[in-house]
């Protein structure tokens, strides 16, 4: 890479750019709005895997900086960069947008909906996920976190389903809310900067890294309670966007209502900035509240990896039977972070990328089917494999990957955060692990309802996928089988990050003990 070069800025702008070259284009030219979309986020997908092969992961601190003034009154600058963990999320989000935009091909358009909007609020909301995972300041991390609410929210309301404006307004609703918590705890992180002058004889500062290493080496000195309430500010915020249980509500319904596609972009991407920022904010910020509230948190993931996985087994919706799936993948993902483990947070960052594949292949070889039947009602399937076997085997490998089969991608995700618990808090692993049976229950039966036996009547007319689906599911199913088989690449860049955080926020391996030889001898 050319030294110098603004290469993330770059990458965030050109799906922004795409999004604006599909808008001017004439009303009729359709088609050619949806392959400009393709060839702008595909261009993001080359400047992501180019700034990957550029990454050094052995490398001090954040890469590939970018520093410029913005409010400089209230010590807030455009500073971005990445470590590890925001590239293997970046990686994620350039590699999901151009599937999802050839998967969601003709779901705009109809009905009087423009399809050039549609493809225009896809790339917008690719920009703006891309551009909060590289901020490094607090504030411009804030504005993309609150501004992706709204694409998300037209792509919802404007082309879901019959009930899409209420799924779409109680989603707004509830991730404005955390927000505005977030909100007030950012004013007081600013407040507090400024009384401890870490942003210098000006005042206060949003710079990331300038905070964590104050909070890291003692410099900034907070109030316990203070630090409690922003930690609790930030959480909440980002345990409604991930979301973690009790605060999920909103997530089935939006990715029920939504098109396949935009559900997938939910789950798959946008949820991902939400663990993203316990992870980077939530921890380095605020150890110390961190550590207080960790085994409160962890709690909460057990009670969502549980809570998620039966109701999924009761549902009679296809597709809200996956969304609820997600709510038990993202209690693992949280439970890692919390643990506060290498092996945990490495796991969890991982699970974050491969939740996001074997969702994307699940949900939308869901959504094809559905859309070729016209119901989500997993009792009007049965024999679907005699008339469409392409379509069930890609659902068959999804299914696994999304309980977790070794061999397939989220098996080692799974496996690190669990063992990473056992270290920590065996209780919480072991009642973790009874979703492993749970996630067979409902991934198996919903197979064999859908997919096995005799084709029923409605069945025996559908058709199997298409050359254009084909090429939607198979880079899925390949990531799923190459990261299940040698996830190293990733890990690789993820570690080193993950042992940065643990050093930055005075964090040490459990030790596991067992008793003496003398404490178990019988007199």
């Amino acid at each position: 890479m050319v030294s110098g070069f603004p290469w993330l800025s770059v990458l965030w702008v050109t799906p922004i750019v795409g999004a604006g070259a599909v808008m001017v284009l004439p009303a009729q030219a359709r088609q050619l709005a949806k392959w400009v979309a393709v060839v702008s986020a595909v261009v993001a997908l080359m400047l992501g895997v180019l700034l990957a092969v550029q990454f050094e992961p052995a490398g001090d601190g954040y890469q590939f900086v970018e520093s410029h003034s913005w409010i400089p009154a209230f010590g807030a600058g455009y500073i971005v960069g990445v470590d590890g963990i925001a590239v293997t999320l970046v990686i994620l989000t350039v590699a999901v947008v151009p599937v999802l935009i050839l998967a969601g091909w003709n779901d705009g358009g109809d009905r009087g909906r423009s399809t050039h909007a549609y493809l225009a609020l896809t790339l917008v909301l690719e920009g703006m996920v891309l551009a909060a995972l590289i901020a490094l300041d607090v504030l411009l991390f804030f504005v993309f976190f609150e501004a992706m609410l709204v694409p998300l929210y037209f792509l919802i309301g404007g082309y879901g389903g019959a009930h899409r404006t209420g799924a779409a307004l109680k989603f707004l609703l509830y991730n404005l809310f955390g927000g505005l918590i977030m909100l007030v705890a950012l004013i007081v992180l600013y407040l507090v900067t400024a009384e401890n002058g870490v942003g210098g004889i000006d005042g206060g500062t949003f710079d990331f890294r300038a905070v964590a290493a104050a909070v890291a080496n003692g410099s900034l000195v907070v109030d316990p309670a203070v630090a409690a309430a922003m930690f609790l500010g930030f959480m909440f915020a980002f345990a409604i966007k991930a979301p973690l249980w009790p605060f999920h509500s909103w997530l089935p319904d939006a990715a029920v209502q939504a098109t396949p596609a935009t559900a997938v972009l939910m789950m798959a991407v946008v949820d991902k900035v939400g663990t993203f920022g316990m992870l980077r904010y939530c921890l380095q910020l605020f150890p110390d509240a961190a550590v207080s509230f960790r085994p409160v948190v962890g709690a909460l993931a057990v009670v969502a990896i549980l809570y998620g996985a039966f109701v999924a087994i009761g549902q009679s919706d296809v597709m809200r039977l996956i969304a609820y799936t997600s709510v038990s993948h993202f209690g693992f993902i949280v439970m890692g972070i919390f643990v506060m483990t290498s092996e945990g947070q490495a796991g969890s960052t991982l699970y974050m990328v491969n939740h996001g594949i074997a969702t994307a292949a699940l949900f939308l070889t869901a959504g094809f089917l559905v859309s070729r039947r016209g119901t989500r009602a997993i009792a009007a399937y049965g024999g679907v494999q005699r008339v469409a076997p392409v379509l069930a085997g890609t659902f068959l490998i999804a299914g696994m990957a999304t309980l977790a089969l070794p061999g397939l991608a989220p098996f080692i995700s799974e496996f690190l955060v669990l063992i990473g618990t056992f270290t920590r808090y065996p209780a919480f692993a072991v009642l973790a692990s009874i979703a492993l049976v749970l996630s067979a229950v409902y991934i198996l039966w919903l197979y064999q309802r859908i997919m096995t036996g005799p084709t029923t009547e409605g069945n025996d007319k559908l058709r199997d996928l298409v050359p254009r689906e084909i090429a939607v599911v198979t880079p899925l199913l390949l990531l799923l089988i190459g990261l299940g088989v040698y996830p190293k690449p990733a890990l690789d860049l993820i570690n080193p990050a993950v042992g940065h955080t643990l050093t930055t926020i005075h964090q040490r391996e459990p030790v596991p003990t067992a008793p003496s030889a003398a404490e178990g001898a019988h007199p």
